[in-house]
């Protein structure tokens, strides 16, 4: 049975989610377009890694601290540390800040974030079914982009900008059902809260 009445805010602070999940999924979506082989890589994907996907999610990081919730703390801030450094890889190596990494070193850096959001996932658990399945795909995502970096195979890399595409979609939605939920007192669009 699913629930009809929202989350409501009892502390005078709003819910940071929503703006945490839309930053990372629509940030996530623009950069595996690219990742599918639709448009080059370019200072659009560039801004919205810094300013939305970056500093919004920080931002959201930040104040789910205020509202005592560890997990959306760790996973919102880090995951907008992640899109700061991310542009930094690209843009540090142009501003002759230090070499472009190799290949091997991407592996290394998008193995450390699959096994960090793997790890996540675990806390999904006890969340709700539409962030397991931004966890699982984001997990899923972050290992194709290692295979295709490990073997230099652009299909890969391909196939995992259309996985990237319904990862970042999964956030978005989860994030808009967040507000709409709130907005009208019952759901609008489910989530599938877990039972514990």
């Amino acid at each position: 049975m699913i629930p009809t009445t929202p989350v409501t805010v009892s502390d005078g602070i709003a819910n940071p989610a929503p703006l945490g999940l839309c930053a990372f999924g629509m940030t996530t979506v623009l950069l595996n377009i690219h990742n599918a082989g639709f448009f080059e890589m370019n200072t659009m994907i560039l801004g919205m890694g810094i300013f939305y996907g970056g500093l919004a999610q920080v931002i959201a990081g930040v104040i789910e601290a205020k509202k005592n919730n560890t997990f959306g703390l760790t996973a919102f801030t880090s995951y907008g540390f992640f899109w700061l450094s991310l542009v930094g890889l690209l843009v540090m190596p142009k501003l002759g800040w230090g070499a472009a990494p190799s290949e091997g070193a991407m592996c290394a850096y998008l193995s450390i974030w699959g096994v960090f959001t793997l790890l996540l996932f675990f806390g999904t658990l006890k969340l709700n079914r539409a962030l397991q399945f931004v966890f699982a795909s984001l997990t899923i995502l972050f290992f194709l982009l290692v295979a295709g970096d490990a073997t230099g195979n652009s299909s890969i890399k391909h196939v995992a900008g259309y996985e990237g595409i319904i990862c970042g979609a999964s956030a978005i939605y989860t994030g808009i059902a967040n507000v709409l939920n709130e907005v009208y007192g019952r759901v609008v669009l489910p989530v599938g809260p877990v039972k514990v």
